[in-house]
């Protein structure tokens, strides 16, 4: 009996605190309740009193949404004056690479290469020495033309991240896509996957890089070449041929290059990478674009083949460093 008077107790003093904070007399209340027991009015002066902290509880709901509208503002505009700081800065990093270099070209006149090996008949539209008649000929036809889009749709998300890559870089090339030819499917993919793709800092142009570079300053990077990459002159242009590394093309870059009397040059993979056991055997130079450009960008800022090879060679290609393996 005894707990139970020290909780009716505990509950009156709790109801006798209620009505203190909303400054209603415990008598008023009692009032009020024993009027609305018999379906009478509560007194003006309850009501008064219930209206004024209403409108207290209102202003304060509003102050404290106006404080979180503040605050939000604060956070955001500091956000954004770090993002416009951060802009500003790799703004400033590209244009220093575009004065003294070095300098990175994609050459996108090997982008219509990106096709499927199929016969010379199909190519030139010959399609009266295609044995097995016209529909199969026009069936050829549309499998290149869409593995050509898929290639090329890879081609475009790969610049996309090089682009992106450089610059977030603490020491940036700058770009050139070279042969970049209005209306192309290259030229369409670049627009229709990547926003903002006008605005990028870099030179975009029909033309192509011998007319634009001196023969003694272009360097062709392709794996099968017999130089190896020992460092980066700012001096130079390095060329990347504009394939996708899913598609292999055997010395096809290589043949480009000495067609046009050009210097060409391997990245060091095997002088700093062993190869990795695997089921299938698999052991490949051939990297992406944007992979490339991992590379070349990590050994410009810290001058080591190792952590470059690491960061843009990756375990699929069948090659791993020395530790690594062990």
């Amino acid at each position: 009996m005894e707990g139970g008077g020290g909780g009716e107790a505990g509950e009156a003093a709790a109801l006798r605190e209620a009505l203190r904070l909303l400054r209603i007399e415990p008598a008023a209340a009692g009032s009020s309740a024993a009027e609305a027991g018999g379906a009478a009015p509560c007194s003006r002066n309850v009501l008064r009193k219930r209206r004024r902290w209403e409108r207290v509880l209102a202003a304060r709901r509003r102050r404290r949404r106006q404080e979180r509208e503040r605050s939000r503002a604060r956070r955001d505009g500091g956000r954004g004056a770090a993002r416009r700081h951060s802009k500003a800065l790799a703004e400033q990093r590209l244009l220093e690479a575009r004065a003294s270099g070095p300098r990175l070209c994609v050459d996108l006149g090997m982008a219509d290469r990106m096709s499927l090996k199929q016969p010379a008949s199909v190519v030139h539209g010959e399609q009266s020495r295609c044995a097995p008649g016209p529909e199969v000929c026009g069936s050829l036809v549309n499998v290149v033309l869409i593995i050509s889009w898929k290639e090329t749709s890879r081609l475009a998300s790969q610049i996309r991240r090089l682009y992106g890559a450089n610059r977030q870089a603490e020491k940036p090339f700058w770009l050139y896509l070279t042969e970049f030819v209005v209306g192309s499917l290259i030229y369409e993919e670049c627009f229709r996957m990547n926003d903002g793709f006008s605005n990028y800092l870099m030179d975009t142009t029909q033309e192509s890089y011998l007319d634009l570079f001196p023969l003694d300053a272009i360097v062709y990077l392709t794996p099968d070449s017999e130089n190896v990459l020992e460092d980066i002159d700012p001096k130079k242009v390095y060329i990347l041929g504009g394939l996708v590394d899913e598609s292999i093309h055997k010395k096809l870059t290589l043949r480009r290059a000495q067609e046009q009397s050009l210097q060409t040059a391997r990245l060091p993979i095997r002088e700093y990478m062993v190869k990795a056991v695997n089921t299938k055997n698999y052991h490949s130079e051939t990297l992406a674009i944007n992979q490339v450009f991992d590379v070349l960008s990590t050994y410009y800022k810290t001058q080591s083949w190792p952590d470059a090879l690491k960061a843009g060679v990756s375990s699929g290609k069948g090659y791993v460093l020395p530790d690594a393996e062990k």
